[in-house]
């Protein structure tokens, strides 16, 4: 069984399209769109089943008709409407690593301040403005902390974790 800190949410399930037993998944990120894959994970009742990808067919830059094995028909494919499509975090990064930082890769992990204090984990990344964020959450806060290189001092992916070099005042306790 596929750990959840192995793998990261690239899209999800929309409607069936045709009679064939294809699906449109509308993908986060256009470049989640772009890997090449045999296999996505669907999320079912809260397991990670591989489906494997029979044909892929680009609808937008953000959205495609899949037609995966042993779904063949409309019902079939009725059946995973709106579900969350998951890929695994390495092939995510290896092409993050070919293109340009993907700061949705470290959504899930954990923010560690210079002083060791655990701030939170990153909900999600807001790249709704030119500044990218983090948004990190704990049981009491919301941070909102600059996804740059500058403040990351170490990455550890084996934990999830993130060691940031904050300057003062960006937390307000």
């Amino acid at each position: 069984m596929i750990s959840r800190k192995d793998i990261l949410q690239v899209g999800s399930t929309q409607k069936p399209y045709g009679i064939k037993g294809e699906i449109i998944i509308r993908f986060r990120k256009a470049e989640y769109a772009d890997i090449d894959t045999e296999y996505y994970f669907l999320e079912i009742e809260g397991i990670h089943v591989p489906f494997f990808v029979e044909e892929f067919t680009y609808s937008t830059d953000v959205t495609a008709r899949v037609k995966f094995e042993d779904v063949d028909d409309e019902t079939a494919a009725a059946r995973y409407v709106n579900t969350d499509v998951y890929l695994p975090r390495d092939l995510v990064k290896l092409q993050a690593e070919q293109e340009t930082t993907d700061w949705d890769y470290f959504t899930g992990f954990t923010v560690i301040d210079q002083h060791g204090k655990r701030l939170g984990i990153i909900e999600e990344v807001d790249n709704s403005t030119m500044n990218v964020l983090f948004v990190v959450k704990n049981d009491q806060k919301e941070y909102l902390i600059p996804a740059t290189e500058d403040f990351i001092e170490a990455i550890d992916e084996e934990e999830n974790l993130i060691e940031m070099f904050l300057p003062d005042g960006l937390i307000e306790e």
